[in-house]
């Protein structure tokens, strides 16, 4: 049709996408995983993870926990002061569930979270985890834990707040500071995944015979 406009290029090949393209379209991802509200799970899996570094992830997990959703938790990021005592002292209800079944590591960020989540499930044989973490921070933590554990089935169970839920992250200026802060670091840490997987694959096509 004349005056159309349309994305194939010469020949009616494809053109390739431009990065404002992909930027956008990782945006929209991006905000797409973003859960706007808690989840009612429909399933167990073998362990639980409680990312660290916001509201509730850890009172969720234990909850979690004491309904039987999993058989062992792993607190990922524990401060370094942190103690078993200091969690069932803050965590009293769940007093049970700390004494038998919880673990925690030291990671300091969310690369650090998954690989020490893939130290813990792999020592126990784990094929299944729900992850706990607030609704923004999710779709960096599914893909970090994913990298490192591609064979887990991982189930997220988000923690929203009570003001993420009253009113959409766009109408608050630190909430939109904090999702396109999130936005800048699961870009940076996709393109470092992809980075990483290409440099594998070289090193496994150079080692292979002839």
């Amino acid at each position: 049709m004349v005056g159309s406009s349309t994305d194939d290029g010469a020949g009616g090949e494809p053109r390739p996408a431009t990065p404002c393209a992909r930027g956008y379209r990782l945006l929209r991802q991006f905000i797409g995983r973003v859960p706007g509200d808690e989840v009612a799970l429909s399933r167990s899996a073998d362990g639980i993870v409680a990312l660290t570094g916001g509201p509730s992830r850890v009172a969720d997990a234990m909850e979690l926990m004491a309904a039987g959703r999993g058989r062992r938790l792993l607190i990922s990021g524990a401060n370094r002061a942190t103690t078993l005592g200091e969690i069932s002292r803050l965590n009293p209800e769940y007093a049970r569930v700390v004494g038998c079944c919880v673990d925690f590591d030291r990671s300091l960020n969310t690369l650090g979270n998954a690989i020490e989540t893939r130290r813990w499930a792999e020592s126990r044989g784990f094929r299944s985890l729900i992850v706990v973490t607030s609704n923004y921070h999710m779709p960096r933590a599914l893909a970090e834990i994913a990298h490192q554990l591609p064979a887990v089935a991982l189930v997220p169970f988000p923690v929203v707040t009570d003001k993420q839920r009253a009113e959409p992250w766009w109408s608050s200026g630190a909430t939109a500071r904090l999702m396109f802060s999130e936005y800048v670091k699961y870009v940076y840490a996709k393109v470092r995944m992809g980075f990483t997987a290409s440099r594998v694959e070289e090193a496994q096509q150079a080692r292979a015979p002839g």
